[in-house]
């Protein structure tokens, strides 16, 4: 990969941030050494890593693989049959116990995590090696007492020595006689033995052996001759010691040189397990999404923020290359954002290639380059005698001769720095060689002659940054398929410079690049209103989309409502059946038994019983009848909007909400439904809901309730003050409520989130609002706000 390009697109600050993500030196070596992939398969397997790795730190959290020591000297020292420090086997430990807790860490609550769990599955844990050097060693110069009952015993024989040796120096130094020949009353240690301070003139007082003398040579430091065996026999227990601390270092060096395969293999595997990790930790700090990487040839970015600049200041792009067109030419005013854009568009395609995600939409492709080549920014050389100009063109000759089908060019003001007329002829003769060559190329320029190039070429297409005048600031929005505009008249006109200056300078120039500039105005203008009739176009799609919803499910709910009738009906006429059956079986037995009795009085008596019985069953039908048919429907001038009815054939009670017309239809509340019915099928009822009203408040009534059934599911205040705003959705709220409404939406457009903060504040205090939220993706996203509306 050129590194030229790599050092313009600052790639290099990339790798910075990624390698304060990793856990250990040695991860942060491989970020060090990290390049762009030109292999399509390695390329997708390192995305699908940090996939995973984001996957795995949003649901549990990242691997517990920071702070893993590099122990490779240490393997090959214990393999060659070296005895390994505490520190070296402390380190050993600690690379054993982080196997354990991956190991752990990877039992449950995962994603599915195909990559990452067939590394994993490759660590090899070895509890026992792990226990006996935590056993053995407490810190990289102590071992413990529990490393061997040797060892243990050999201290506690050095301890009762210690104390031995002390006693006997304390005699000689508390008794009286001696007090005038010591220096000091104190025990002191030379050479690992200990020895009294013993004034120079009275040294033949301490037969013994002199260790040391003082600088200004009036004490000497002497071992009594009384405690030189002791002192003896402690330094023979102190070898000892040393000789077990030994050997038990070398057996636990042992342990980890027959080891040595799995341990070596356990560290590739973590430093492996951290870089992901890193990659994971970096995607989630810039919020960012896998690309799609594609062999097509071509680029697309949606929403694809540059990742050195802050989120919060950083304006996305939607831009594509590769498809309908190979070579695009920005255009637009200075500090517009035209070489932020090249840099965009150059440092994600190196992040994709090198396995990053990068901060954009996952609908992002990204093609694979086999190499990139960037000309931006000042490149005049003060050493080589070198113009801007000059320096450019020798690093775009390089380009010419090198770029094919697989690179992607970034130039940045192709053809500035000398004569207009020759760099514009220039820039075009470059930008031919390029497209012939199959190169990818974005340019960004000032020249109306690439403009007009562009628009006259097929392959090539101009795209243009947006720039707000009135502001004199630009926005930061790329739009493609139309060429920008410099707009220097307009921003000199705001500055403050005469208008007889600026009508002047119209005059210099040539009258088509005038007539040019202008139909760009026109085309930017057009461009903007049809935005603005797509996005209210979108709006109203989406609250018809939403209202067909609710019709939808109202016929649902009524299709629902009709087949559990008729299956009810159904029911009930086979109940009827079966109990008519059974009625005339027992009359039919009680005749045959009628024939065979003698007594006319007893006959008579159970004839009675037998047609009562009859006319029981008779009446309970009828009753049942009597339900299914309207023996007194309502006449139309008994009612008025507001009566109470029952609804025959849906067995339930509702409200007139208009007069009947000359078919007899009239409109009928039942529930939240409302729907046309017959007058046959309704009956007047008084269950004790209906209260006289004045005709005044009659009048009123009615009004409130026609002007209730027109309300819409949706309001739009897009435009208006928050004051006017929330005036208007408070009282659309109130009309909503009335018209039982459970779902409506407010359009507020997103802005700079006035308007949103300010309805969703008069929200959260409305009586009739019982939730809201802001609009899904395919409901209008921020620019919305969707009401649940209270239905008590």
């Amino acid at each position: 990969m050129n590194k030229k390009a790599l050092d313009v697109l600052e790639y290099k600050k990339i790798i910075e941030l990624l390698k304060e993500e990793a856990g250990s030196e040695m991860s942060r070596k491989i970020i060090s050494e990290l390049m762009p992939y030109t292999d399509v398969h390695v390329i997708s397997e390192e995305l699908r890593s940090t996939t995973e790795a984001v996957d795995l730190i949003v649901r549990k959290g990242p691997l517990p693989t920071g702070g893993i020591y590099d122990i490779g000297q240490s393997l090959g020292l214990a393999r060659k049959g070296g005895t390994l420090s505490m520190k070296q086997l402390l380190q050993v430990h600690y690379n054993l116990r982080i196997c354990e807790r991956i190991v752990s860490f990877m039992k449950s609550d995962l994603p599915p995590l195909p990559l990452i769990n067939s590394m994993t599955e490759l660590i090899v844990t070895m509890p026992r090696l792990a226990e006996n050097i935590d056993r053995c060693i407490l810190s990289e110069d102590e071992m413990s007492d529990n490393a061997s009952s040797e060892l243990r015993s050999i201290r506690r024989s050095i301890g009762r020595q210690n104390e031995a040796i002390k006693n006997k120096l304390n005699h000689i130094l508390n008794s009286s006689d001696n007090r005038t020949y010591l220096q000091d009353s104190i025990v002191t240690m030379r050479d690992g033995r200990y020895v009294i301070p013993v004034k120079q003139e009275h040294r033949a007082r301490f037969p013994g052996i002199v260790h040391d003398q003082s600088k200004a040579g009036a004490t000497l430091f002497v071992e009594p001759q009384v405690i030189v065996n002791l002192n003896n026999e402690l330094r023979e227990l102190e070898m000892a010691e040393e000789a077990e601390i030994a050997r038990i270092l070398a057996e636990l060096s042992a342990g980890v040189a027959e080891h040595f395969h799995d341990i070596k293999n356990n560290q590739e595997i973590l430093i492996q397990l951290d870089f992901i990790m890193a990659k994971g930790k970096f995607s989630c700090r810039m919020k960012a999404e896998e690309p799609h990487i594609n062999e097509d040839g071509y680029l697309l970015i949606r929403e694809g923020r540059h990742p050195l600049i802050d989120e919060k200041k950083v304006v996305p792009i939607n831009v594509s290359i590769g498809k309908d067109y190979r070579t695009l030419v920005v255009t637009g005013p200075n500090t517009g954002g035209k070489t932020v854009t090249l840099k965009t568009i150059g440092l994600l395609a190196l992040m994709a290639q090198s396995g990053l995600h990068i901060p954009a939409s996952s609908q992002s492709q990204i093609p694979i380059f086999d190499d990139v080549f960037a000309d931006i920014g000042d490149e005049q050389s003060i050493e080589q005698s070198l113009s801007t100009f000059s320096s450019h063109m020798k690093n775009i000759v390089r380009i010419a001769e090198e770029a094919d089908a697989d690179s992607l060019v970034l130039l940045d003001e192709l053809g500035a720095g000398t004569d207009p007329t020759e760099g514009a002829a220039l820039a075009i003769a470059i930008l031919e060689n390029l497209y012939k060559r199959g190169a990818m190329t974005a340019a960004t320029t000032h020249y109306n002659e690439i403009k007009k190039y562009a628009l006259s070429t097929d392959g090539v297409e101009n795209a243009s940054m947006e720039f707000n005048v009135e502001t004199l600031s630009p926005t930061y929005r790329l739009t493609i398929g139309i060429p920008g505009k410099s707009n220097a008249f307009e921003i000199s006109k705001k500055l403050g410079l005469s208008e007889t200056l600026i009508d002047r300078a119209g005059q210099l120039i040539e009258r088509g690049d005038i007539e040019f500039e202008d139909v760009i105005s026109a085309i930017e203008a057009d461009k903007k209103k049809a935005e603005e009739e797509r996005d209210e176009a979108i709006m109203i799609n989406l609250a018809m989309k939403k209202k067909q919803e609710e019709i939808e499910k109202q016929m649902a709910d009524l299709a629902k409502k009709k087949e559990k009738m008729i299956a009810d009906a159904r029911e009930e006429a086979r109940e009827i059946l079966r109990d008519a059956r059974e009625t005339a079986s027992e009359v039919q037995k009680e005749l045959k038994e009628l024939s065979k009795l003698e007594s006319m009085g007893e006959r008579n008596k159970r004839f009675d019983k037998s047609r009562r019985k009859l006319k029981e069953t008779e009446g309970k039908y009828a009753e049942r009848l009597i339900r299914q048919v309207n023996n007194n429907p309502v006449q139309a001038s008994e009612i008025k909007v507001g009566d109470r009815v029952k609804v025959l054939s849906l067995d339930q009670n509702g409200e007139i909400l208009s007069l009947p017309d000359d078919k007899g239809n009239l409109l009928v509340k039942v529930g939240i439904m409302k729907a046309n019915l017959s007058l046959d099928d309704l009956m007047l009822i008084n269950d004790g809901t209906g209260k006289k009203k004045s005709s005044k408040s009659s009048k009123y009534g009615q009004l409130y309730k026609v002007k209730a059934q027109n309300v819409s599911i949706s309001i739009n205040v897009q435009g208006e003050s928050l004051d006017d705003a929330v005036m208007d959705v408070d009282k659309y709220l109130d009309d909503a409520y009335v018209a039982g409404l459970k779902e409506v939406t407010v359009i507020h457009g997103r802005g700079e989130g006035i308007l949103k903060s300010g309805i969703r504040d008069m929200c959260k205090r409305h009586k009739h609002v019982a939730s809201f939220r802001k609009g899904n993706y395919n409901e209008g996203g921020d620019g919305v706000t969707i009401v649940k509306m209270k239905t008590e």
